[in-house]
């Protein structure tokens, strides 16, 4: 009995990490999509094709989430949507902060601060899929038993 507790509460709290970085996720995407003037300055875009650009970039962030949200229906179901969305996560990470040392030190302030904060929430967000990732699995594991 204890068992079983201790399983479903896994999935729960796994399924609660994991709906965090989609929610968070999802909502970047609508608002890059739908309100890009929000964004040009820090990304020094200007216009139509600014705003094109930032939508893009929106309707990305909206398609890579897809397997997020078979993780968060059934986490123990969808276990290899799980490992697809950390391999996403960390490939962002690594992406983000490799990029962040491209930008010359003391110049785009803003640009920068930028993209810190998407390192920033990425790397809590890889943090979050983790833990959910060994939930999931202690679970998985523990139901094989």
């Amino acid at each position: 009995m204890k068992q079983n507790f201790s399983i479903k509460y896994s999935i729960i709290i796994a399924r609660i990490f994991i709906g965090f970085v989609f929610f968070v996720n999802i909502q970047a995407g609508f608002d890059f999509y739908f309100h890009p003037q929000k964004y040009l300055y820090a990304y020094e875009l200007i216009g139509i094709p600014g705003n094109i650009a930032i939508s893009g970039f929106g309707l990305l962030f909206l398609l890579w989430n897809i397997p997020y949200a078979f993780a968060l229906w059934n986490p123990s179901k969808h276990w290899i949507s799980l490992i697809q969305a950390v391999l996403m996560q960390l490939i962002g990470c690594i992406g983000e902060i490799a990029l962040i040392f491209r930008i010359p030190e003391n110049q785009y302030l803003l640009l920068r601060s930028s993209m810190l904060r998407f390192i920033l929430f990425d790397c809590i967000g890889l943090l979050l899929l983790l833990i959910a990732f060994y939930l999931t699995k202690y679970a998985k594991n523990s139901l094989q038993k």
